[in-house]
């Protein structure tokens, strides 16, 4: 019977399974470049608005952050403000401007407006506002600087990687809670032994690696 494949068969299918692989691992290392892409995680995208709200035009005239998110100090969420806060000021501030038009409609109607979100975390990932804000941690330390952003964006990721490197090193992060709605704030030349001596006095715990179990946040 007559040979089906001739001697050079043997190194053609060792040379397709390694480019198979090649191919195979090439492709892993496209999908993981697209996925952590500003095209998926949307880091550093404004994000169209119903109303083109300025967080820096507000912060410069300086409004406090929890004049709008008031229940960031308690609350799991920092909540985003009715429309009754927007008019607190707007019943008597460029109250006929078109760019408001939006806000008006909203008070007459009782429709909240359909704000896009700019932040949002997966489902099965419990996040509390208030434990981390109570704990020593800024806002500008997830959300970057908002206060100078005309239309806000995503600063960080939020993949899980980002979350693990400040619950492994806090001492890197905290700062004290008088300075957690600064914005400007800069950590100082002895960060790490402030941070551990704050870890103390707000009882933050890192042995056993309590801050990295999965628990903490996936409930």
């Amino acid at each position: 019977m007559a040979q089906v494949f001739g001697p050079s068969a043997n190194s053609l299918a060792k040379f397709s399974l390694i480019l198979v692989v090649f191919l195979v691992a090439g492709l892993l290392c496209v999908l993981d470049i697209v996925h952590r892409s500003s095209y998926v995680t949307r880091v550093g995208v404004a994000r169209a608005q119903p109303v083109p709200f300025s967080h820096k035009h507000h912060a410069n005239m300086g409004i406090d952050c929890r004049y709008c998110h008031n229940t960031v100090e308690f609350s799991s969420h920092a909540n985003i403000p009715p429309t009754m806060v927007c008019m607190n000021c707007h019943s008597m501030v460029w109250s006929d401007s078109p760019m408001l038009e939006p806000v008006l409609d909203s008070w007459e109607s009782g429709e909240p407006i359909k704000w896009t979100r700019v932040h949002n975390l997966p489902d099965f990932v419990y996040f509390d506002h208030s434990i981390h804000v109570n704990k020593g941690i800024g806002c500008a330390t997830c959300h970057g600087r908002v206060d100078e952003m005309p239309l806000v964006w995503k600063e960080k990721p939020l993949f899980m990687k980002w979350c693990l490197e400040c619950h492994r090193e806090p001492e890197r992060f905290i700062r004290p809670r008088e300075e957690v709605f600064n914005m400007e704030y800069e950590p100082p030349a002895d960060q790490l032994e402030m941070g551990e001596e704050l870890l103390v006095e707000y009882n933050v715990k890192k042995e056993n690696h309590r801050l990295t179990d999965c628990w903490i946040c996936h409930r």
